[in-house]
């Protein structure tokens, strides 16, 4: 009645002891670490370049903890951070140009279990340190950048449909496209209509009035934010940040958070730069160039100074192609040696690129770099002849160090809008120690109070109740690590909450089983009875948070999320632990007693007798 099978003891065994493996990482903590990656195709991280750092290493005098290649990087441990700052200095001297030399932490976990992917979970920004930024975008320099996009696409449909127009003016959020006559506007409305579906077209006399609508607008601006979020994601993953937290709060604001980085100068610098290519047309009329230079500057047009020390360039303020289109950047060198940026456009940046070219031969085109809200021209050379091929370098004067990092940033794709930083956060290592110290010690003498009070009530059952609440800890921390969350502060009280709401399925189950015995059940019926009957009851009221759990989940977000995701495995695993763990405890004790006759389960009360009232008199 009260046995299980052997498979059923061997699997929970089995569980119980990946539960350990898989728990165990996360006590060896994390160790000093240098990261070297690169952000060149033609360079690659192998054994050559770990023999260059360990040669670098000895040559230093400085003792390593091992090093080891994984997705595409080189990571080497050391005892502290002193060691690791004077290896980094080391290794960039070895190495030269062409690497990213980042400082990390890494799991100080055994290489034989890293192997077997058993890994610490990763640890948020409030127990780990690291950065936090909060940055607001440019919600007019989004719509300033659309209304310059439809009035490229716009110029170059005329050019196709072979219609002439004057200069595309912006009045606020609308475009004015002043047509030769009438004839040609009507030609050209029922064509500009099927090509831009969400813009309203509208016909005044020789003019052509583009508007987009309120709705239209708040999808730019939505688009705006979430294509931020895109590049901010991939410049990140280019400073090879573990799980870092990259999330809308607000329409215009972005939160950026990178646990475990200790370089916060290059984060910021990375991040916080706003990186967009452009490709424009020069005017090369002196008499233009010299207003400009006297501060009468022509209509549509803007003098922008040259990278490095050469003169300021005239270039039109029209946009002939951005950084959108660009679909590959590398570090690269032009036919004089010199540093540049190699860039592919893709297949619509190439197409235009050739057109653009093809119908300018002669003429100078700008290559126009606009980086923490100030542009200037990288390039500006003569087109010699259309580029077909959606290739071109842009070389100027840049160190090869300006080349790698201009690359990094246009390949990690250009922002929608500029955005800065209002708000800036660092925690540092000992901060996060210290709440990783007091969530521990909270969630541990928590437990301990339960424990005492189940041995002390429930005597014997308690005991087994204890042992339940110590493999439900074990299998969601080790759940925990599998799946590679991000434990935070909200997390470790989702813990706490568990280990509360687990043990109640053992009361629940323990006050069942007294029950039984109270109605004079022998000890073996009562058990099985408790376990059957407080099942249904332990299921309702499990879903009920479960349900609760799921809201968070999908409605919240940031520490809100974290809680809820261990808040939603907690409950999984202590239905698990309370009901089929427990009970093997239970079987393996009492089981095999055929003559059972008392249970260890506390003090069992039995009501007296109900005496019987006296009848009513008449």
């Amino acid at each position: 009645m009260n046995r299980y099978p052997l498979w059923k003891y061997l699997l929970i065994a089995t569980i119980l002891i990946l539960g350990l493996l898989y728990t165990v990482p996360n006590f060896f903590g994390e160790i000093p670490a240098v990261q070297v990656s690169t952000n060149r195709q033609a360079i690659r991280i192998d054994e050559q370049t770990e023999n260059t750092v360990k040669q670098a290493l000895a040559a230093a005098n400085i003792a390593d903890k091992g090093m080891f290649i994984v997705d595409g990087s080189l990571k080497v441990r050391f005892g502290d951070t002193e060691t690791q700052l004077k290896a980094r200095d080391a290794i960039e001297n070895s190495l030269g140009d062409g690497y990213i030399i980042a400082l990390n932490l890494l799991a100080n976990t055994p290489e034989w279990m890293a192997k077997i992917h058993a890994k610490p979970m990763f640890l948020g920004l409030d127990l780990r340190g690291g950065v936090h930024f909060t940055m607001q975008v440019d919600m007019a320099a989004a719509t300033e950048k659309t209304l310059d996009r439809y009035s490229g696409d716009i110029r170059r449909e005329l050019r196709q449909l072979k219609i002439r127009s004057g200069q595309i003016s912006k009045n606020g959020n609308t475009l004015t496209v002043p047509f030769q006559n009438t004839a040609d506007l009507e030609q050209a409305l029922p064509e500009l209509r099927k090509f831009m579906p969400d813009a309203t077209l509208t016909a005044q006399n020789d003019r052509l009035i583009v508007s987009l609508s309120e709705a239209a607008w708040n999808r730019v601006r939505e688009d705006a934010v979430k294509q931020n979020i895109n590049t901010l994601h991939n410049r990140v993953n280019e400073l090879g940040v573990a799980e870092p937290v990259i999330q809308q709060a607000g329409p215009d604001r972005i939160v950026v958070q990178l646990p475990g980085v200790q370089d916060t100068a290059k984060a910021k610098d990375i991040i916080g730069r706003t990186a967009t290519l452009e490709v424009r047309m020069v005017s090369d009329d002196p008499t233009q160039l010299q207003d400009a230079m006297l501060g009468n500057t022509p209509a549509g047009f803007e003098l922008l100074p040259s990278a490095g020390a050469g003169p300021a360039t005239l270039v039109s303020k029209q946009v002939e192609l951005t950084g959108d289109n660009i679909n590959d950047a590398q570090a690269s060198f032009n036919e004089h040696g010199q540093p540049g940026v190699s860039v592919n456009f893709d297949g619509t940046g190439a197409s235009i690129f050739a057109d653009l070219t093809r119908n300018n031969v002669g003429k100078r085109m700008a290559m126009v770099l606009i980086d923490q809200g100030k542009a200037e021209v990288v390039t500006a050379p003569v087109i010699n002849e259309p580029i077909l091929g959606g290739r071109t370098i842009i070389s100027g004067s840049m160190t090869t160090l300006e080349a790698q990092d201009t690359a990094l940033l246009l390949r990690a794709g250009s922002l929608a809008a500029p955005m800065k930083i209002i708000e800036e956060r660092t925690i540092g290592p000992s901060l996060g120690k210290e709440n990783i110290e007091k969530g521990f010690h909270s969630t541990l003498w928590g437990f301990v109070a339960v424990a005492l009070f189940m041995m002390v009530y429930y005597r014997m059952f308690g005991v087994f109740s204890v042992l339940a609440l110590s493999c439900n800890l074990l299998f969601l921390v080790a759940l925990l690590s599998i799946l590679q969350a991000t434990l935070t502060l909200p997390g470790i009280a989702a813990i706490a909450l568990t280990l509360g709401m687990a043990i109640d399925s053992n009361v629940l189950i323990n006050e069942r089983i007294r029950e039984e015995l109270r109605n004079d059940n022998s000890p073996q019926m009562s058990i099985n009875a408790g376990y059957q009957h407080a099942w249904n009851t332990i299921v309702d009221s499990n879903i009920t948070s479960l349900i609760a759990g799921i809201a968070l989940l999908i409605f919240g977000s940031g520490p809100v999320r974290g809680f809820a995701v261990v808040h939603c495995l907690g409950i999984l695993t202590s239905m698990f632990s309370s009901v089929v763990v427990s009970r093997a405890f239970v079987n393996l004790w009492y089981g095999r007693r055929r003559k059972l006759k008392t249970l260890s389960i506390g003090q069992v009360w039995k009501p007296d007798a109900v005496p019987t009232l006296p009848s009513a008199k008449d």
